[in-house]
């Protein structure tokens, strides 16, 4: 439905066809002229311009009485898919949970000994680290980090943190691979990471993996802030629920595509 039909800008016709063809797609099986008529609260003359549009568009056929939905719509969303970044549709989701609590949601993914970020939606607060788009930042001492370690496989992840520069950043920073390995172990039983000022004094973050149709783990969504906005157990409490939620919500729109 058109929100503001009345607006010069708007064209109702397409709208009304959209509407069309919306109803077309929630009746797979098929639909007369009069039945759609009826479910789209047109005239049968209306109806029929835009069902017999459709079909000369090659978006519908026609069988006899019954009228359904072709598959160009298919190749026309799968182009559109084909030309966009999965973070694109993600960073809606990534939004809400950054209005939510005022606080940057990141988005990253694994590459080499450094977490890489492809999406990030800033918070109300400017934080001391400069993230953006393309930052790479140290696995090891990361949410978000710990969170994709937690996706390898154990003889993987041995080998990553024997091979890997664990630098102390803060005197916080966990440098050691036995508690490291704890750390991401836990991180892959409990479903999150939260890091308490090992990247930077006074910075304390939590992530959560996005997981494909098979469950792996392909990336990670983190919320960040200083520890002087939210602590640990609000971090536990109230943003792990909403970084969950998102996460569903990526996985189950790709789901669908």
């Amino acid at each position: 439905m058109l929100s503001d039909p009345q607006s010069r800008d708007l064209v109702g016709s397409l709208g009304r066809g959209l509407a069309v063809m919306e109803i077309l797609a929630a009746h797979p099986a098929g639909m007369t002229l009069t039945e759609m008529a009826e479910k789209a609260g047109i005239t049968r003359a209306g109806a029929r311009r835009f069902l017999h549009t459709l079909v000369a568009a090659g978006y519908a056929t026609q069988d006899g009485r019954t009228f359904r939905l072709s598959s160009r719509l298919i190749s026309v969303a799968r182009t559109w898919l084909g030309n966009a970044s999965l973070w694109s549709f993600a960073e809606p989701f990534m939004r809400a949970v950054s209005q939510r609590f005022g606080e940057a949601c990141s988005a990253a993914v694994l590459s080499g000994e450094n977490v890489v970020y492809v999406a990030r939606v800033p918070g109300r607060h400017i934080l001391s680290v400069g993230l953006q788009v393309g930052t790479r930042l140290p696995a090891f001492c990361t949410s978000m980090g710990r969170v994709l370690l937690s996706g390898l496989p154990d003889d993987e992840l041995d080998r990553f943190l024997a091979g890997a520069e664990l630098k102390p950043l803060t005197p916080k920073t966990r440098t050691d691979p036995k508690a490291l390995a704890a750390l991401i172990r836990a991180a892959k039983d409990e479903g999150y990471a939260l890091i308490d000022e090992e990247l930077e004094p006074g910075l304390r973050s939590i992530a959560v993996p996005v997981r494909d149709g098979n469950g792996a783990i392909v990336a990670a969504i983190n919320v960040s802030t200083q520890t002087a906005r939210l602590s640990v157990a609000e971090l536990k409490s109230e943003v792990l629920p909403a970084l969950n939620d998102a996460t569903t919500k990526i996985r189950d729109f790709f789901a669908v595509q």
